[in-house]
């Protein structure tokens, strides 16, 4: 069931083409009124991949919200994870839609990672390999597991993390929003800590950044666009061969002012 609200979430979010792609088919939104954040990460041709993640993000935002606004005066409340895999769910099948009725958009899907504030809890879904990362005390730990042909080969014991970072079957996701008329979302919750941080990031950011350098970025830097600015660089140095996003998130104890939902329309891009 959905908390009472202990903590609230300072956050900020960069989007950057990356060092070789000729257009960003990464999309990121949040809706700071109802706690929830999303990263996506677009494909199909023809800008196709625009389209999906940037639809995705969108219908996400906006079925979440109307959920809340959906619950019974003085009734049980809706879970917040119900509500996040409905939202999840109406995402795919916007998305799944508009790639069947439109040739042009034809085949196109997108990744999905996404996080919602739950009284002390954060709850976190996710479709693809966009990743959830938890940075506590120093330390960072991956909260999601990819949806991708390596990683699952990994989890079965098949390959190596070695093989598989040597590979260049890096882009082959096994789930992804739009693609299907179902998809199967993973759902994660973690109690939060006073100044926990939860990052959300494509797969432009995490295949250079690994858990030692979020968390050592983390670690020299107190400001949240400074911290997701220099790990876009970092990943722009080590190659930068995909689009790369973040959001980073910090818990902290004070209430959080109502802020109208946005999404990278308005957002900072560099």
């Amino acid at each position: 069931m959905t908390q009472e609200s202990t903590f609230s979430l300072e956050f900020a979010a960069i989007t950057d083409i990356g060092c070789r792609r000729s257009n960003n088919e990464d999309s990121f939104g949040y809706d700071a009124s109802h706690q929830i954040f999303v990263v996506c990460d677009g494909m199909g041709g023809n800008a196709a991949g625009e389209v999906a993640s940037a639809m995705a993000v969108r219908t996400l935002i906006e079925s979440f919200g109307s959920t809340a606004a959906a619950e019974p005066d003085g009734g049980e409340p809706i879970p917040v994870e119900n509500r996040l895999a409905h939202a999840i769910h109406e995402a795919n099948r916007t998305v799944h839609a508009a790639s069947v009725e439109n040739p042009e958009l034809d085949s196109m899907g997108t990744t999905l990672v996404c996080a919602c504030l739950d009284g002390s809890r954060i709850v976190i879904g996710n479709v693809g390999d966009s990743r959830a990362y938890l940075v506590r005390n120093g330390e960072c730990a991956q909260i999601t597991q990819d949806h991708s042909f390596l990683d699952e080969e990994v989890r079965k014991g098949n390959m190596t993390p070695e093989m598989a970072a040597a590979s260049n079957l890096q882009s082959v996701i096994t789930r992804a929003v739009g693609v299907a008329e179902t998809v199967d979302p993973d759902l994660f919750a973690a109690i939060l800590q006073p100044d926990d941080m939860l990052l959300l990031a494509s797969d432009g950011l995490t295949r250079y950044a690994h858990t030692d350098e979020i968390a050592q970025t983390a670690a020299h830097e107190t400001d949240l666009t400074r911290i997701c600015g220099s790990l876009i660089e970092y990943a722009k140095h080590m190659g930068g061969a995909d689009n790369i996003t973040c959001i980073l998130l910090r818990a902290v104890g004070a209430p959080a002012s109502s802020e109208m939902a946005q999404s990278n329309a308005d957002s900072q891009s560099i």
